[in-house]
């Protein structure tokens, strides 16, 4: 592949750069990101107090404004006046690349109808760090990012990507980790194999592997840990993997037993599994 540019490249006017930032650990960010947030003349942060520390970390002292979720539709319209007036403007999320289950698809989109040239500055992603981590399949994968909140219709969109071939990537709240993975058990079949990873590039980065079997019952054990950030590969849909088993039924039950009573870990056990209650 031919390199054109240079970290020291002049920054474009008028143009919007779309720029990854660490997603944990300060040591990923690059010498081109750092180049670009200095030189552009506003950040577009969806958290001004968030990004200000790493903004602050690095000694920028470019001006930022906030774009979230809640403003952006009419925080944009302000922007691509500044970027039509010959302005650089930074995006950036909370952490890793904007657009990724992050704000920022109004703004690039009414940056490109009104003409204006969007360059993005590639960096970290906790979607691709968790997958090249899993062990899973990664020649083709299906990024799904949060999936709903309440059960039911978390259970309905599952079902919908039971039959899915590509590898699945979800994201997921710490309170929701638990019940997630035995939807997801239950859904998709307990046999698959998975991966949960925490916290990543994070002091405390943690990856658990094994099938969703397994790892739903990990998380439903007492004293598991789910605080942090979570990022939950599971691998698409094969009859080896998705054939729940009774020794899978059986590897959650042992699992379950030695943290739970017998009746509540028979319970949970089948609402993971879809087994018999006998």
């Amino acid at each position: 592949m031919e390199h054109t540019l240079s970290i020291d490249e002049a920054i474009e006017p008028g143009a919007l750069y779309v720029v990854a930032t660490p997603i944990g650990n300060l040591g990923d960010v690059s010498a081109r990101v750092l180049h670009v947030l200095r030189g552009v003349a506003l950040i577009a942060a969806e958290d001004t107090r968030h990004s200000g520390r790493l903004l602050r970390h690095f000694g920028i002292a470019t001006p930022a404004t906030a774009l979230h979720e809640h403003n952006e539709r009419d925080a944009c319209q302000g922007i691509v006046r500044r970027l039509q007036d010959g302005e650089p403007v930074a995006l950036i999320s909370d952490a890793g690349t904007p657009l990724v289950s992050d704000p920022g698809f109004h703004l690039v989109r009414a940056a490109l109808a009104a003409g204006v040239r969007v360059i993005p500055v590639p960096g970290p992603s906790a979607l691709l760090a968790a997958l090249c981590a899993s062990g899973l399949a990664t020649d083709r994968f299906l990024f799904e990012g949060f999936l709903p909140a309440r059960r039911a219709a978390r259970q309905s969109r599952l079902q919908a990507l039971a039959d899915q071939a590509a590898t699945l990537v979800f994201y997921e709240a710490p309170h929701r980790v638990a019940a997630s993975l035995g939807d997801m058990a239950a859904g998709l079949g307990a046999g698959r194999q998975a991966s949960v990873g925490r916290e990543l590039t994070k002091r405390h980065e943690t990856f658990y592997y094994g099938t969703l079997g397994e790892l739903a019952a990990i998380f439903a054990a007492p004293g598991s840990e789910t605080r942090g950030e979570f990022v939950i590969c599971v691998a698409g849909n094969s009859r080896e993997d998705v054939a729940a088993t009774g020794m899978d039924t059986d590897a959650v039950l042992e699992a379950l037993l030695a943290e739970l009573p017998l009746r509540r870990a028979v319970a949970v056990a089948v609402r993971i599994t879809g087994g018999r209650r006998n």
